[in-house]
């Protein structure tokens, strides 16, 4: 089998509501597609949402960046992913997300080759639920508590909240959220590198009596050597995000004993193939990992969700943001039920593709 043709498009999906976290504001989800097709017929679909201020990656540069990975895997076997993803990091360093979508693509065409759903191709079983949390934008302490109602009104049973303020906003923020909400169900919170070191300890035990799951990322990325003072010194788990992004970090982390969490996203490890060795690493240091995203539509967080069921260490999901899109042009893949639930097909492969009437409008580079 080989790779005959790929096309990698653009896709610019308009958000509900403004995105907001302590990095910046988003009201699109620019994605980049790729679609592989083999000389025997396989076609595998890949997505990507890439994120300027975590992986210094854009749409554009996706779709130039792409270009380049492209014309190196035309002829190439898609069955040998190892071989196509050295192939890709020798052309360019880093790029982690669009790399990504080429490795969903590849692992799309492998399972399907495997006549396997892609949970089972990756050695996984379909015996545990997948829920995920809601998420609230970092707003006004009284727009994030009716938020939050209208989230819990909704049935979803855990809310991630987005801070990375000061100390009072960050603590007034939480507690208006629980004086509106209650106590009954968890919150995650996600600083996204917002704080200092100080102010991360100083937060952390002004919010421990307030039934917090975990806290993402407290403290920029590159200061990540404090990630053990804050570990030792907070109640409250710590999950390392934008400093866990593939398993050379994950191997230092542990080594440094910085985190009791790790957030694995497939646009951070460059996709399914890094992201396998993180949970190897991370199954063995006895880490419970979560699966989470950017702005990836239903196809990508399908790629996730597959991801999700090959490793019982595997124990948290954030998976909403398709659900703040405007439209949904994904046919097949994970579907959203009560509480939060997420259903996967039982197709073999990725069991997702984007509708080809939504495609035929997108920009489009065709290699061949």
């Amino acid at each position: 089998m080989l790779i005959r043709q790929i096309e990698i498009f653009k896709s610019r999906i308009k958000l509900l509501e403004p995105f907001k976290i302590s990095l910046g504001i988003l009201d699109h989800a620019e994605n980049v597609i790729v679609r592989i097709t083999t000389d025997n017929g396989f076609i595998g679909f890949g997505e990507c949402s890439p994120f300027k201020t975590i992986n210094g990656e854009s749409m554009d540069t996706g779709f130039i960046v792409g270009q380049y990975l492209g014309k190196v895997l035309i002829g190439k076997n898609p069955l040998d992913i190892e071989d196509c993803i050295s192939l890709m990091n020798k052309v360019i360093y880093g790029n982690s997300s669009i790399k990504s979508a080429f490795d969903i693509a590849l692992y799309d065409i492998a399972s399907q080759h495997a006549k396997l759903p892609l949970y089972k191709f990756l050695g996984g079983n379909n015996y545990k639920e997948i829920v995920t949390d809601y998420t609230i934008s970092i707003d006004r302490p009284e727009k994030m508590a009716e938020d939050a109602v209208e989230i819990k009104n909704k049935g979803f049973n855990v809310i991630k909240v987005k801070l990375g303020g000061t100390r009072e906003e960050d603590s007034e923020r939480i507690k208006q959220i629980r004086d509106k909400i209650g106590y009954d169900i968890p919150l995650r919170i996600d600083a996204n590198q917002g704080w200092n070191c100080k102010t991360a300890l100083e937060i952390l035990k002004n919010l421990e009596s307030y039934n917090i799951q975990h806290c993402e990322e407290p403290i920029p990325r590159w200061d990540f050597m404090n990630l053990p003072f804050l570990k030792k010194n907070s109640l409250i788990p710590i999950m390392a995000d934008e400093s866990c992004c593939d398993h050379n970090d994950a191997a230092r982390l542990i080594d440094l004993n910085a985190c009791h969490r790790f957030n694995i996203k497939l646009g951070k490890s460059s996709g399914i193939f890094n992201a396998l060795k993180i949970i190897k690493l991370a199954e063995k240091a006895d880490i419970p990992m979560q699966i989470g995203g950017f702005l990836e539509s239903r196809l990508g967080f399908t790629a996730s969700a597959h991801l999700s069921l090959s490793n019982d260490q595997i124990r948290y999901f954030d998976f909403d943001t398709p659900l703040m899109f405007e439209e949904d042009p994904v046919k097949g893949g994970m579907t959203y039920g009560k509480n939060g639930l997420i259903t996967l097909p039982e197709t073999i492969g990725l069991g997702a593709f984007i509708d080809e009437s939504y495609l035929e409008n997108l920009p489009k580079i065709l290699i061949q």
